[in-house]
């Protein structure tokens, strides 16, 4: 294990995950306050200062311990979630789904901007390694953060996302789930499951996807 490099990687990444992060848990504040819903706003967590969203054991710590002993192979962390009490949105079950997609569609316009910054580096001829590979480490965070978050799991937001869509009796069956659902979560991953089945396929998508509204762009800077 080349511990060199794998700081290398850390420095790299903390900056897109920082943003990814914090604009994550942000937009579901900023979603809330807007639907009807003050909870998250009265605690502090409607800002985009980075601090009130990062768990010291799950944002930090566990990251860190996992990337280093395993050589990077498996990461796993988790921000605090920003408390939103949905009966206080002014329509719980419609605007539920606003509120749960507004996180990752954070992540996804993260993941098209830091691909911008990169096109116009490599357009403008800039060669300088780090930076270069930051832009990437934005891309793939934000790409990661965007498809896993949609997995339709409670707490995930994909999970709150098909709550909100389900039909009263079939929604109140899945929230169920959710005092379970972030074991479930973790069970499915270690074992694979949600790697090929989900994330993958979501991934290969997400970033064909990417590339072709940022298409234009590369034809405009040759």
């Amino acid at each position: 294990m080349d511990i060199s490099n794998l700081i290398q990687t850390v420095l790299t990444y903390a900056l897109p995950v920082i943003f990814a992060i914090t604009l994550h848990e942000a937009a579901h504040g900023y979603a809330a306050l807007y639907f009807g819903d003050n909870t998250a706003a009265m605690m502090g967590r409607v800002t985009l200062n980075p601090f009130p969203h990062i768990d010291p054991i799950g944002t930090v710590l566990m990251p860190l311990l996992l990337y280093f002993s395993t050589g990077g192979a498996f990461l796993f962390g988790y921000a605090k979630p920003v408390p939103v009490r949905f009966d206080r949105l002014r329509h719980p079950k419609r605007q539920m789904i606003w509120v749960a997609l507004a996180g990752p569609a954070s992540n996804l316009v993260q993941a098209l901007v830091w691909g911008v910054v990169l096109y116009l580096l490599v357009g403008n001829g800039l060669t300088e390694r780090f930076f270069l590979e930051m832009c990437k480490a934005g891309m793939l965070t934000n790409v990661v953060m965007f498809v896993f978050n949609l997995f339709p799991l409670p707490p995930l937001d994909g999970g709150r996302i098909l709550v909100g869509l389900l039909p009263w009796r079939q929604a109140v069956w899945v929230s169920r789930i959710e005092p379970w659902g972030f074991f479930i979560v973790m069970g499915l991953v270690i074992t694979g499951v949600v790697s090929a089945l989900w994330m993958q396929p979501l991934m290969h998508l997400t970033f064909g996807l990417i590339e072709g509204v940022l298409s234009p762009l590369a034809q405009w800077l040759r």
